[in-house]
């Protein structure tokens, strides 16, 4: 962040009155700054942000943080999120609106220890699984809902262990599953010194009930107003343009970020092989939602389980009004 601070300043003193004219705007992203976010550092960097008139402030999130209570507390204009998560907002009362989809396919998964005789769902039952919260449970009682097996514990149904942002849990023997992104907590546990072989993946996808991922999400009463429209025609165009870019230079990509780190915590290695990883996941996708893609979400998220995440199908939950002027 004090690489995006210091230009600021500079670009403030070189253009004068042309960088105060900018129009404003705060991304909340979903998690720390990463090689996931990959596609807002770059176009921040690479000065897309500016071409279309943009002063972006990116801010990172943490384990504390959920995107949908600082938009709707007015500390962002747009914000990162699962579609999971933003619809059960939308059902609860928070308007949240998809104006774009940069992320195509899925990469959640269910990481399994091979030595807890776990081989396919049905060996769930009994067991101790690790889960995010924070929004980040929805896909998996979506999933566990369309089994029909309880999230109460017991012999017939699961133990959820509330997870950190971490693989402790799976590493210490406290949980016989952990959450992993395919980008992320999964190499973590490579790292760790397991192999593939020691373990039991079960991506998401794979089981027919993988849900939309990183959306860009508004406040719904924000799209009668026609300046702030205009304002993320402009901000979905150049990030969309930063995402292609990444796409096509993951190692560059992946440096940016680390540039961006404020924390220094993130390595070279890790963030090349996540950008290389979260380049599959935007491939396919120019920012337009697809209707098919939102439609399963929702069907998934409205199972005939035990224990639905959302209720009722969502009326207005998306709109093409931002994508069909940013990518024409």
């Amino acid at each position: 962040m004090n690489k995006l601070l210091t230009g600021m300043v500079a670009g403030a003193m070189t253009f004068g009155t042309a960088a105060v004219a900018q129009d404003d705007v705060v991304i909340q992203l979903k998690w720390v700054t990463q090689a996931q976010f990959a596609g807002y550092y770059v176009a921040l960097e690479n000065g897309y942000y500016e071409e279309e008139g943009l002063n972006v402030e990116i801010k990172p999130g943490g384990p504390d943080i959920a995107p949908a209570q600082v938009i709707a507390g007015g500390g962002a204009d747009v914000i990162v999120d699962w579609m999971p998560s933003a619809l059960a907002a939308r059902e609860n009362g928070l308007p949240l609106v998809n104006i774009a989809q940069p992320f195509k396919s899925s990469g959640m998964m269910l990481t399994c220890r091979a030595d807890s005789g776990i081989t396919s769902p049905e060996d769930f039952p009994g067991k101790t699984l690790g889960v995010w919260f924070f929004g980040n449970e929805y896909p998996f009682l979506s999933w566990m809902s369309q089994l029909g097996i309880s999230t109460e514990g017991g012999d017939d149904g699961v133990t959820v262990l509330k997870q950190g942002f971490n693989v402790d849990p799976l590493l210490q023997g406290q949980a016989d599953c952990v959450s992993t992104m395919t980008y992320n907590e999964y190499w973590q546990v490579i790292d760790a010194g397991l192999s593939p072989d020691d373990l039991v993946v079960f991506k998401y996808e794979d089981q027919g009930v993988a849900t939309l991922e990183d959306g860009l999400y508004v406040l719904e009463d924000n799209l009668s107003d026609a300046a702030f429209v205009d304002k993320m025609v402009r901000f979905v165009r150049a990030s969309m343009k930063g995402w292609k870019w990444a796409e096509e230079n993951p190692e560059d990509a992946a440096m940016i970020v680390l540039e961006y780190d404020a924390t220094g915590a993130q390595t070279e290695e890790h963030q090349t092989r996540m950008m290389s990883e979260i380049a599959k996941l935007t491939a396919g996708s120019n920012g337009a939602l697809d209707e098919a893609d939102y439609q399963r979400t929702v069907d998934s998220l409205l199972s005939e389980g035990s224990d639905p995440v959302i209720t009722a199908a969502p009326e207005g939950a998306w709109t093409h009004m931002i994508t069909d002027q940013a990518l024409n």
